[in-house]
């Protein structure tokens, strides 16, 4: 519970006693200023206390929509990152950047709002000429007869209107524009700081949650940027002339034009914190249904051979019941709403046809000036009924500007610093001397780990399942650095090398084989992008990969699809393999590589590898042992993340230790040491 001044208890999201007060006072002096002190200034300045007051306190109420709380404290819930270097850069930069641009969006919507209104002053002109015979007020600058008054009325009222037109075009299609480019920028920026960011923290990120900010969260800040910014202006705009108008033409009667104000502003943040509650209720019972819906058809085999037609049925059936109780309640929050604003718009409306026209009957407020003042409170009511939408999109353009701050705030990569490499001049030969390493939050996955790759030959990594043998692989291409330890390349610790140039030279090829949305030609060649078509055709003979491209029907210009799924997992594989070859680095790590294709094939595949790999260092890591069988060294994992044994194959059978154990599983015959 929070404490007021007084120490009473008020629930979190309550306004504080002192707004109360205040708003209360505000109301008063804005009723008293009307029938007592006649003071308009004073009358204007307690419509806009009293304003801020209530719109003040309904925000304090409201809080964000439903939706976006609830991703605020799953996604974004996190302890406060401060205003990374990065973000504070960008947000000065991008405010900078287009503070011209919208000067100029908001002079045409203030341009456009006084245009608009004009056109409604000048139809209310009009009626008082044809239903008065002329325009005192016209007469007397020289235009006499209401033909040629109601003339002249009409033909101004046209050109109000192309500029009315002309001005909204300009500045929707300027403000749409600069949203447009806000969003293309807050991308084009935010993207690349996304892909250094380090493979660690990218695991630990939710990729949904990253495509999310960099999809979803940044066409809220430029749809925010295309209709916010345009809507206020023009409600201040109607505002101002309001408030002119009134202080100028009939300052006595003002408090009437300005008493609604506050109350629709305070029913329509209210009507936003209550219906978005609501329309949440409903989207989820909406989600629940469609999942239910595509859930069932995907499954319609499954339904069938067990006959569950009548049980998913009814499933259906109580979740249509459920969407359509909530938009029923929907429905009634937003007819009640709609009703209730007409209904303070019509009071108001005859509220200042009874006080202005008793004026004008009384000769104390001429017949025009009375036709133009009661159009503009009608037009600015109008615009305050969309303050709880503005807000609205102003709560969700916070929280993913938030979301958009803490993707900034996450530690990258190192760019451009270390000793630069030479693929011409690395020999190959890595070292892990002692390393110890652990992700975060788990035991250690090796410990003490001491292994020496030859250069020019072929290693093989093996062990059970967790012994950390792909966390070798990632120590080796810096996606991880050792807590204790070094791993160093040619006598260099690799941390100190510029990273780019590592992995340059590092060629790497995971068990999960991604393949782009593209063609094979184009995820062969990713990496070596100004590779030839003979280069792109070698690497896929030697990754055995040629022959069932050549069976597609367009070949290498085949498309693989999203993720490669058009692919069976052998050849997403071989195509990966392929790609790693092309790269043509001095070393080279596969990682469980080739787990997905037949024995035939990885056979094959091994055999084209050891003509390949003659002069570079081959590092296998592989859970079937007849991968590495070749392989000039092995080293042999436990689950402890240490080295159990190592060895060529034929020591490693004749130690008869855990390789031995190893291979008779999972060749289903015990192995006899060969004989000398």
């Amino acid at each position: 519970m929070l404490r007021g001044p007084a120490g009473a208890a008020r629930r979190p999201g309550e306004a504080p006693p002192g707004d109360m007060l205040l708003a209360a006072a505000a109301t008063a002096g804005l009723l008293l200023s009307g029938r007592r002190l006649r003071g308009p200034l004073l009358s204007l300045g307690a419509a806009a206390a009293a304003t801020t007051v209530l719109v003040r306190r309904a925000w304090r109420t409201t809080g964000p929509p439903a939706d976006v709380a609830r991703v605020s404290e799953s996604e974004v819930g996190r302890p406060e990152v401060g205003e990374p270097e990065a973000w504070a850069r960008h947000r000065a930069e991008l405010t900078h950047r287009h503070r011209g641009r919208a000067a100029r969006a908001t002079t045409l919507s203030v341009g456009s709002q006084v245009a608009d209104t004009s056109l409604y002053l000048l139809f209310g002109w009009a009626s008082v000429v044809v239903f008065r015979g002329e325009s005192p007020a016209l007469t007397a600058r020289g235009l006499a007869g209401a033909p040629r008054q109601l003339g002249a009325i009409i033909g101004v009222a046209a050109v109000a209107r192309a500029m009315a037109a002309t001005l909204s075009y300009r500045a929707d299609t300027a403000w749409r524009a600069l949203g447009q480019d806000v969003q293309h920028e807050m991308r084009t920026e935010l993207y690349p700081h996304v892909q250094r960011l380090q493979p660690g923290r990218l695991e630990e990120e939710r990729v949904s949650r990253l495509a999310g900010v960099l999809s979803g969260d940044i066409d809220q800040v430029g749809s925010f940027v295309a209709t916010v910014p345009h809507e206020a202006v023009q409600l201040a705009t109607c505002l101002a002339m309001m408030a002119g108008g009134y202080l100028v033409g009939a300052p006595d009667i003002a408090w009437i034009a300005f008493l609604p104000l506050p109350l629709i502003a305070w029913i329509s943040l209210r009507h936003q914190q209550r219906s978005s509650s609501v329309y949440a209720a409903g989207g989820e019972d909406r989600a629940r249904l469609n999942g239910r819906l595509i859930n069932s058809l995907e499954a319609s085999a499954t339904v069938k051979s067990f006959c569950g037609e009548e049980h998913e049925a009814g499933r259906v059936s109580e979740l249509s019941h459920a969407v359509r109780l909530s938009g029923t309640a929907t429905d009634r929050f937003t007819a009640g709403y709609s009703q209730t604003v007409l209904s303070i718009t019509a009071t108001s409306f005859l509220a200042n046809l009874l006080a202005g026209g008793r004026k004008a009957i009384g000769g104390t407020l001429s017949l025009d000036l009375f036709s133009v003042l009661n159009v503009l409170p009608q037009q600015t009511i109008f615009k305050l009924t969309a303050l709880g939408v503005t807000i609205d999109q102003l709560q969700r353009t916070q929280a993913a500007l938030h979301r958009v701050k803490y993707l900034y705030s996450l530690p990258t990569e190192p760019v451009g610093e270390g000793r630069p490499l030479q693929a011409g001049q690395v020999t190959g030969d890595i070292t892990l001397q002692h390393v110890t390493f652990a992700y975060p939050g788990r035991p250690h996955t090796v410990a003490d780990l001491s292994m020496h790759f030859t250069p020019g030959t072929s290693t093989g990594i093996v062990g059970a399942t967790g012994a950390g043998k792909s966390t070798v692989a990632k120590l080796l291409t810096r996606f991880y650095a050792p807590r204790t330890g070094r791993v160093l390349l040619d006598g260099e610790e690799v941390r100190e090398l510029d990273l780019a140039d590592l992995r340059r030279v590092v060629g790497y090829v995971s068990q999960d084989a991604f393949l782009f949305d593209g063609t094979i030609a184009d995820n062969i060649r990713y990496g070596t992008f100004d590779a030839d078509r003979e280069a792109v055709i070698r690497s896929a003979r030697l990754a055995q990969a040629h022959t069932f491209v050549e069976a597609l029907p367009q070949g290498y210009e085949t498309p693989v699809g999203e993720r490669g799924l058009a692919l069976s997992g052998g050849q997403r594989q071989r195509l990966a393999l392929a790609r790693a070859l092309l790269k043509d680095p001095p070393v080279l790590i596969l990682d469980e590589a080739t787990s997905a294709v037949d024995n035939e094939t990885e056979a094959a595949i091994q055999q084209a590898l050891r003509h390949y790999s003659t002069g570079r260092t081959l590092i296998t890591i592989a859970h079937r042992l007849p991968t590495v069988r070749n392989a000039d060294r092995i080293y042999v994992m436990n689950e402890g993340g240490r080295i159990a044994e190592t060895g060529t194959h034929e020591e490693l059978l004749a130690s008869e230790g855990l390789y031995t154990s190893l291979w008779a599983l999972q060749i289903q015959d015990t192995p006899r040491p060969p004989s000398r």
